[in-house]
């Protein structure tokens, strides 16, 4: 399976749909990924504007 990012939210995943925010503007052309354990207590989540814990890519083309 193919790994793509949603150019909204930034979440990676396998699916054809973003299970974090339903959209279907996926891409599979992404550079660096983030693991987010906690986002309430993530700087990194905070300043990404992450509110659910998973995989996202930093940047989306």
């Amino acid at each position: 399976m193919v790994e793509r990012a949603c150019r909204r939210c930034h979440y990676i995943t396998e699916e054809k749909i973003c299970p974090n925010c339903r959209s279907t503007d996926l891409s599979e052309d992404f550079s660096g990924i983030v693991i987010i354990f906690d986002p309430e207590r993530s700087a990194v989540a905070k300043l990404m504007k992450i509110e659910k814990k998973g995989y996202y890519a930093i940047k989306v083309r």
